[in-house]
């Protein structure tokens, strides 16, 4: 099978909370005439971002052809969850033209480039793309990439210091793999913001990237599909802080899931979880909320204390049950805490 006839491959991945799910919703509502298949992988049980994407299946993306992986790394669980997923997909009785995937926050997309080199799928498949999304507010205040002034004084200071976070790392990779960086949540960011974000991100990338602007997930999809990367074999180009190891870790954070009962005041939720975020230091809250005379879910998504939160849609025949995904550094999980502020 020649390279024109493999099914293209786009890999989105961002930090937490960096918009990737808006970004897919958008690719649906403008196919460009392909007829889509979705791969969500999920940190943690319960599959959030597939569900609203479930939501949005239409003609062109069918909910058949959205597929969650949730509770385990597609790219640490290659031969038991990713191939079998890929194939399934492509043995539909009509294939997809255009694969997405959505990584987990905390995904390493190297390791995943790695899998694409299996033999089950090689002839079948390559990656068009990979295609990082960075919060634009969030890089621009520093919270991802430090200051390397600042580092090396500290370096300096004190040898033992671990001045290199997990965070840090996670982002790094996730930029030096890419081939488009999409500067999310350009109207939070402002032109300083983005000016700001644009020459972290630069410091960081290994080669000159293209880096494009945008709000609320809104971009030509001519612009980051069809690239035709195959960055499957590209992989020298992207270098990752793990290059060597055998895999990869994802021991530094946790993952709870908090059962939560009716609540009637939603304005006390959206506090609770941004005191999550100042005390307890959590990183992404997600997840559902059954609010008293509402006869709709509240769907909640957080990146540290911004929260946002809208009703998306009737609980039908499902149970009121509210469930929230809240994630965090492995030393900062606390749960008797974390239940507490939640009221859980």
């Amino acid at each position: 099978m020649t390279d024109l006839a493999k099914i293209p491959v786009t890999v989105i991945t961002g930090f937490l909370g960096s918009g990737k799910t808006t970004l897919i919703r958008h690719l649906m509502a403008n196919p460009q005439g392909k007829r889509l298949a979705i791969l969500v992988n999920e940190f943690g049980t319960v599959g959030v971002d597939g569900d609203i994407l479930k939501s949005c299946a239409d003609a062109n993306c069918p909910v058949e052809n959205i597929v969650e992986l949730a509770n385990g790394c597609i790219c640490c669980t290659v031969a038991d969850d990713f191939i079998p997923t890929i194939e399934a997909l492509m043995a539909m009785p009509v294939r997809p033209d255009h694969i997405l995937i959505e990584t987990s926050g905390l995904a390493l997309p190297k390791p995943l480039l790695k899998a694409f080199d299996w033999p089950a799928i090689r002839s079948k498949i390559t990656v068009d793309g990979v295609i990082a999304l960075a919060d634009a507010e969030a890089v621009a205040a520093g919270r991802f990439a430090p200051n390397v002034e600042a580092v090396d004084a500290q370096r300096m200071a004190d040898p033992s210091l671990d001045h290199e976070t997990p965070l840090s790392e996670v982002f790094e990779d996730q930029i030096s793999c890419a081939d488009i960086i999409l500067m999310s949540k350009a109207d939070l960011a402002g032109e300083a913001g983005l000016a700001a974000a644009r020459a972290v991100i630069v410091a960081e990338s290994p080669r000159p990237i293209p880096i494009l602007s945008m709000s609320e997930g809104i971009i030509d999809p001519a612009l980051i599909l069809g690239l035709n990367s195959k960055a499957e074999d590209d992989l020298a180009a992207r270098p990752s802080h793990h290059d060597g190891a055998d895999d990869h870790e994802h021991d530094d954070f946790d993952t709870v899931v908090i059962d939560l009962p009716e609540i009637s005041d939603v304005d006390a939720l959206v506090a609770a979880i941004q005191r999550l975020a100042t005390e307890q230091h959590v990183l992404r809250v997600k997840g559902y909320v059954a609010v008293t005379g509402k006869p709709m879910r509240l769907l909640v998504q957080a990146v540290g204390t911004r929260v946002r939160h809208q009703f998306d849609r009737p609980w039908g025949a499902s149970p009121r049950k509210g469930q929230l995904v809240v994630i965090a550094e492995h030393h900062d999980i606390d749960l008797a805490a974390i239940r507490a502020v939640l009221g859980a």
